[in-house]
């Protein structure tokens, strides 16, 4: 299992972020800057923009924060609107550039309007490590679901629009479900739509699972050092046929206004040594649990495509023991053997030194970024 072997099943073009240019994005009002392949070690001390560059690279990958904030958030104090450009080379090379306002917001590639989400996806893949991922082991079914969602999304065609297809279908009868009088004719057109997305889409997470379990054990085994054991299960909520069980829960929607039942409501059963990681386990397992889901996410999306995705990594190593760290390494070095791209975000005092020395550094300090020479 590595970031360089498997079979490919898509494309095997790397795929590198070369030019980023950023706009009264968070803390920067300008910023223009080229990067090279291989890993980049962005230094600086806290507050001084390192994380809002890659919340900006993560924004080009998949249209949203991994901070779970919106779009207004992301804008410079005082300023109207944020911009973001990029350009892309993998096979081919795309243009991307993203404005967004309170009144108004654009994506583009190449300079055609992008009109639907499916036909962006994919242009840039990257996977992001933070604090934030604590989340996937104690937050809510809703964060789990996202995970494989995005994961989906990002390895299989046609994914995300039966998950728009779905979310719609979802909002509309629930919609309905609020009325003092509902149209049953209406009802039963949506509930038709609700069934046939929701059915593709827990046809594709059960497909996944046990492709994606796997590597879940096999990076937790590696940074646990084997002491615990972890099981990672995909847990439906619906059991048996959709339109069954959604036709038996009529009384419950009635009663709460709302769908009751449906993939909107699965789940990710973790356990560690039997237990629930939620509940039972240390923070010290959940961070290596989450770690492992991270790294997982990232093998798979290699697998697939047969180059790695652009790796963000948000000062994580420094919150890591020695035996963590030493099973995290490995996969930033198949990453960059195979030609991919990471970014790393460190202060002068947690820079972990095991790094290899091979790498290009970064002075980031009051929005701006400055290469640092090797011999500086």
């Amino acid at each position: 299992m590595g970031l360089s072997t498997g079979a490919a099943e898509g494309q095997s073009h790397s795929v590198h972020l070369v030019h980023l240019r950023l706009r009264d994005f968070r803390n920067y009002p300008r910023l223009e800057v080229e990067f090279l392949p291989g890993f980049h070690l962005l230094l600086g001390g806290n507050a001084q923009g390192k994380t809002n560059l890659l919340e900006a690279i993560y924004l080009i990958a998949t249209l949203r924060s991994f901070r779970g904030v919106g779009s207004a958030q992301m804008v410079r104090q005082e300023a109207k609107g944020y911009f973001v450009g990029a350009t892309i080379v993998g096979a081919t090379t795309s243009e991307v550039k993203l404005y967004w306002s309170a009144s108004e917001r654009r994506l583009s590639r190449n300079g055609t309007p992008v009109k639907r989400l499916a036909d962006y996806w994919g242009t840039l893949r990257a996977v992001v490590f933070c604090t934030e991922d604590l989340a996937l082991i104690k937050g809510t079914a809703r964060i789990r679901r996202r995970f494989l969602d995005l994961l989906l999304a990002q390895t299989s065609p046609g994914y995300l629009e039966t998950l728009l297809r779905y979310t719609q279908a979802l909002r509309s009868r629930n919609a309905l479900l609020k009325q003092p009088r509902m149209d049953e004719d209406q009802l039963a057109g949506f509930s038709q739509q609700l069934v046939e997305a929701g059915q593709e889409l827990m046809r594709e997470r059960r497909a996944l699972a046990p492709r994606i379990a796997p590597k879940v054990q096999v990076a937790f085994h590696r940074i646990a050092e084997q002491r615990d054991e972890l099981h990672w299960e995909y847990d439906p909520q619906v059991d048996g046929d959709f339109h069954v069980v959604l036709a038996a829960s009529r009384a419950r929607e009635r009663a709460l206004r709302t769908t009751v039942v449906g993939p909107h409501r699965d789940d990710i059963q973790l356990l560690i040594n039997g237990r629930s990681a939620a509940h039972y386990s240390s923070e010290g397992q959940k961070r290596t649990l989450a770690l492992a889901l991270k790294m997982a996410q990232a093998e798979h999306l290699t697998e697939v495509h047969g180059a790695p995705p652009l790796l963000l990594i948000d000062d994580v190593m420094g919150e890591l023991d020695a035996n963590r760290r030493a099973g995290f390494l490995p996969l930033l070095d198949r990453a960059r053997g195979a030609g991919g791209q990471v970014f790393m975000t460190c202060t002068e005092e947690n820079w972990p030194r095991d790094l290899t020395s091979d790498l290009t550094r970064w002075k980031v300090q009051e929005g701006q970024i400055r290469r640092i020479n090797p011999d500086g």
